[in-house]
């Protein structure tokens, strides 16, 4: 963007926009937000003019290397080139504007509620509408006979001294310690008995001896392992997208087997994108597996009836993944849900492990084992939990429904002034939604599961860290300016302050761990807290300079910037970032030295 300063708006929209290449964004993504948090940095410049970036942050280069990692699987070379990025991000331009003006804490802002502050936000990343985004499919393919060639085992990729078999168990631990306890999609020991099959007569195998859903799940297990395990150590990415190409060859036929095969085929390939950007596109896909879902009845209770234990809870577990992939692509892009609370009638799949589903309910009860042990499955439960909780903030806070909640308040707020009149019960109402969701999230981080599996120490959600993250990057949504109360009072942006900054100390305590996830998922929700963090310190009421001395926003800022720097060995996006906020940074320790 050649000649134009940077801004939070354009970086947070090409960042959202690049995953899923599409065009637009509503009020959860927080876009409206970004540029509110833009529009007040004018605090931050003498005259209270437009905070303008230097153009020198849009070019600041990747620094650094990854660090070993112990154990590491064949083919992960780490890399500081973005080998694997998407086509740069087209110039974007924003028809709507903000006048700056500093905050008032007693006037109604109609940022959430005025059409011209969101005219913007449909302006197409991408001139085509393309399943795999903003790269054809053609261009990620291997050649098809390069494909042809790629049997069982894989080929070596490295000379780690792994074994083939070795490297291919590696993998697929890894898969089901890191990827299947976020999604449980597929059934282990199911797996592994296909697996058996395929590792004692791979010729046979591929001539037809297994089913080729059979066959796309065994490929697509190896690429969502790898590629999992290459956000967590900064990798190069070649190794998984071999693996899902292969994959691909034999999608179609295992599509076209029946409804839950094509289930499966579906929420396999949401969770390799959620850690693979040349991966296919979350959006439509999660469209597609729920309309498929709700085709089949898996919403209704009754659908479950007359199937064995065990049907019966694969298919729980497949539609509750679609709900949580439903939730987590939703509310990044600020969309409605394809899948909706008021529909869904049937309980959540059970805690249950694979070996109790085949015990008679009537002679064992299946939770009467005693274990000190938590079963895996108490991991998914738990984060659908949460996934619940803020599929309730979007609808309650975010929603256009929250934003006539907020614009009726206003209205009534302003007749009693001039009426003389006090009436408080519409912000009261409004101030109870946010201490029940804010009680809910208090819940959900009391009641995790303890103690956690120990599978991985390289799994983020299998240590307490992550789940102290995920709630205050919740807790951080559920108080920034939003449709619901547009307007902030000091009370509110203490909170907001104290969530971002905790969230970020936990994501670099994952970063410090080895434990953090580098895909675009977490840039978004470490570079919105960031934003967060910057907002409500320069909205403070009181003197700047003080509140830099009192706070440590400065320090937690500094960690979000060592964060992008990590994120930009993958994300080139992430560099400009960084820049931007050491610049802020900078400006604050100006301020600090002079008030």
């Amino acid at each position: 963007m050649t000649g134009q300063s940077p801004s939070f708006a354009q970086e947070l929209k090409e960042l959202t926009l690049e995953a899923t290449a599409e065009r637009h964004l509503g009020s959860s993504s927080g876009l409206a937000f970004a540029k509110l948090t833009q529009m007040i940095l004018c605090r931050l410049t003498p005259d209270k003019a437009d905070f303008v970036f230097t153009n020198d942050v849009a070019v600041i280069p990747a620094q650094g290397a990854t660090e070993p990692v112990d154990a590491v699987p064949r083919g992960y070379q780490a890399s500081t080139s973005a080998t694997n990025s998407r086509i740069q991000a087209n110039d974007v331009s924003y028809a709507g504007s903000f006048e700056p003006a500093m905050m008032d804490f007693n006037s109604p802002s109609d940022l959430f509620n005025n059409s011209s502050a969101m005219n913007s936000l449909s302006d197409s990343i991408s001139v085509y509408l393309l399943l795999f985004g903003d790269v054809f499919l053609s261009d990620i393919m291997e050649p098809a006979s390069s494909l042809a060639d790629l049997s069982w085992p894989p080929p070596a990729m490295g000379d780690d001294g792994v074994g083939d078999e070795e490297h291919v168990a590696l993998l697929v631990d890894f898969y089901f310690a890191h990827s299947n306890t976020l999604y449980p999609i597929v059934v282990r020991e199911k797996f592994m008995a296909t697996l058996s099959r395929m590792q004692s007569d791979p010729a046979r195998a591929a001539a037809g001896a297994l089913t080729p859903l059979d066959l796309f799940r065994v490929w697509m297990v190896l690429a969502i392992g790898s590629t999992a395990f290459s956000s967590v150590s900064l990798a190069d990415e070649s190794e998984p997208m071999l693996y899902y190409n292969k994959a691909l060859q034999y999608v179609e036929d295992a599509l076209a087997m029946n409804e839950m095969a094509a289930l499966e085929v579906l929420t396999l390939q949401v969770s390799y994108s959620f850690f693979n950007q040349l991966g296919p596109n979350t959006w439509f896909l999660v469209g597609m597996a729920a309309r498929v879902a709700l085709g089949c009845g898996l919403h209704t209770a009754s659908a479950y009836d007359k199937l064995p234990t065990d049907v019966a809870e694969q298919r729980r577990r497949i539609f509750f993944c679609i709900y949580m992939m439903d939730r987590v692509a939703s509310i990044a892009l600020g969309r409605p849900f394809a899948l909706h609370d008021d529909d869904i009638d049937v309980e959540p799949f059970s805690s249950c492990e694979d070996t109790s589903l085949s015990i008679s309910t009537e002679s064992t009860s299946l939770g009467s084992s005693i274990t000190l042990q938590p079963s895996l499955l108490s991991v998914p439960l738990h984060i659908l939990a949460l996934r619940r909780i803020a599929s309730r903030i979007a609808r309650q806070v975010y929603s256009p429904s929250a934003s006539r909640a907020a614009a009726e308040a206003a209205a009534a707020e302003k007749a009693a002034m001039n009426s003389s009149v006090t009436s408080s019960s519409n912000k009261a109402s409004r101030e109870s939604i946010l201490t029940s969701l804010h009680q809910e999230l208090v819940e959900w981080r009391r009641t995790m599961p303890f103690p956690l599996p120990d599978l991985d120490s390289r799994v983020p959600h299998l240590s307490s860290t992550w789940y102290d993250f995920n709630y205050y990057t919740h807790l951080a949504s559920l108080y920034r300016p939003s449709p619901l109360f547009p307007v902030m009072d000091a009370q509110r942006v203490q909170v907001l302050a104290n969530a971002a900054a905790m969230a970020l100390r936990h994501a670099f305590s994952l970063h410090q761990q080895q434990r953090l996830a580098y895909n675009w998922l977490n840039f978004l929700s470490i570079f919105t807290v960031a934003l967060s963090l910057i907002y409500a310190t320069t909205a403070q009421p009181n003197n700047l300079a003080a509140v830099l001395r009192q706070a440590r926003a400065i320090d937690d800022l500094d960690l979000a910037v060592e964060l992008f720097e990590k994120f930009g060995i993958k994300f080139a996006a992430a560099r400009k970032i960084r820049g931007m906020v050491a610049e802020i940074v900078a400006r604050y320790r100006d301020v600090r030295g002079t008030g």
